[in-house]
């Protein structure tokens, strides 16, 4: 999923070795209930997987799979990471 980001980070290089790299960008963008697999197919044992999941976190992507993660299981993950930081501040 190489497209502009909206808070440029310091270093993108990691996207050169993406395995959606040259796919395309239409399968990570699937219409409103149709399937996901197949993009997640892509990104499964990809080596910036986590740099791409933490890439559409810090920059509140909301639609796409990103990482291997569609925009629900983005919200799930970023309510999750926020309950562990009030619970680690109590």
């Amino acid at each position: 999923m190489l497209l502009p980001l909206s808070v440029e980070p310091e270093d993108r290089s990691w996207q050169d070795y993406a395995n959606c790299l040259g796919v395309d960008p239409d399968l990570f963008f699937p219409e409103r209930g149709a399937s996901t697999r197949e993009a997640k197919e892509v990104c499964r044992g990809c080596v910036v997987r986590e740099d791409c999941l933490e890439c559409a976190l810090v920059n509140g992507e909301k639609f796409g799979i990103w990482g291997g993660m569609s925009e629900r299981e983005r919200r799930r993950l970023r309510r999750d990471r926020a309950r562990a930081r009030t619970a680690s501040t109590a």
